[in-house]
């Protein structure tokens, strides 16, 4: 009898998993793995598959010149938004780290544009940044040229990547602000009675006890931003010509308006695998850098 109960209690956990893992499996690795067959196969859901190979990929990568422009506009995208929101994070989250009433609904306000939905804040930032919006009547007091935000292709990206940052802002810095408040405060009373002085403390003592959060971040930041769509398909539909178009986007357009999921399906393998990528040169390279406590 002990035994029974000793066996049940080992399989108790694994049997609570199973739901998880039965949804995981549905949802997650089999849409993968179906992806990456399909990647080799001309399908467009009204003939049969027929199997290409690697024709797809050798399309994408040498044929497909809109391939190669989204791709270089996610690694631009993705290396804008990832700078810009832990530098202003980490620069917001030391400047609200004083306890006051302040700075308390300056967390409240700073937190609310995340929970506001995608489509609304694109939407608004569409009017901002219409040729007559407000944006340009900012421009125009101080008699500066107004600026065609989302139909200039040296401008288009730009504008995508300013609704992100002023999106993510407020989440980031709250996070970062959690994480300034657990430093032990005798490290910093050691630093002042050495006369350490503020930057040799920040780079010293705060920015390597913030590592574990900043290096968590520099990951989500970057797969999130590999995975941008609303914004671009509401704002600028990857225009003008390809100047704001992504990789999601990309394949998006492949598979929803030209019918050709095998090639869509290539080039979501592609950024399946430049993810995979990334994480692993981020744990090899940055994550030996970092300082757990």
């Amino acid at each position: 009898m002990k035994k029974k109960v000793n066996i049940l209690r080992k399989l108790f956990p694994y049997v609570m998993v199973i739901p998880t893992m039965i949804l995981l499996a549905v949802f997650v690795f089999y849409p993968l793995v179906n992806m990456v067959y399909l990647s080799f196969f001309d399908y467009n859901l009204i003939k049969e598959k027929t199997f290409c190979g690697l024709d797809n990929y050798y399309r994408i990568f040498f044929i497909q010149t809109d391939f190669r422009d989204a791709f270089l506009n996610t690694l631009i995208y993705m290396a804008g938004t990832t700078f810009f929101l832990l530098f202003l994070g980490l620069v917001f989250a030391l400047w609200l780290q004083r306890d006051s009433k302040f700075n308390a609904i300056a967390q409240r306000l700073m937190f609310f544009p995340n929970i506001c939905a995608g489509l609304a804040i694109s939407l608004i930032f569409q009017w901002l940044m219409d040729d007559e919006g407000l944006f340009n009547m900012v421009l125009g007091f101080f008699d500066i040229a107004p600026l065609r935000w989302l139909n200039d292709s040296t401008t288009s990206l730009l504008s995508v990547m300013i609704v992100a940052i002023w999106k993510g802002i407020g989440y980031y810095a709250l996070i970062l602000l959690s994480s300034v408040k657990s430093i032990p405060t005798e490290l910093i009373e050691a630093a002042d009675l050495d006369d350490a002085g503020k930057i040799r403390t920040f780079f010293k003592i705060t920015l390597p006890m913030l590592s574990p959060q900043l290096f968590f971040l520099l990951i989500t930041l970057t797969i999130n931003s590999f995975k941008v769509f609303d914004s671009v398909r509401l704002m600028t539909g990857g225009g003008p010509g390809n100047s704001s178009d992504v990789l999601v986007y990309w394949i998006y357009r492949y598979s929803m308006e030209y019918n050709k999921y095998g090639l869509a399906c290539a080039g979501g393998t592609v950024l399946l695998v430049i993810l995979l990528i990334l994480t692993v040169v981020y744990f090899r390279v940055i994550g030996k850098k970092v300082h757990y406590q």
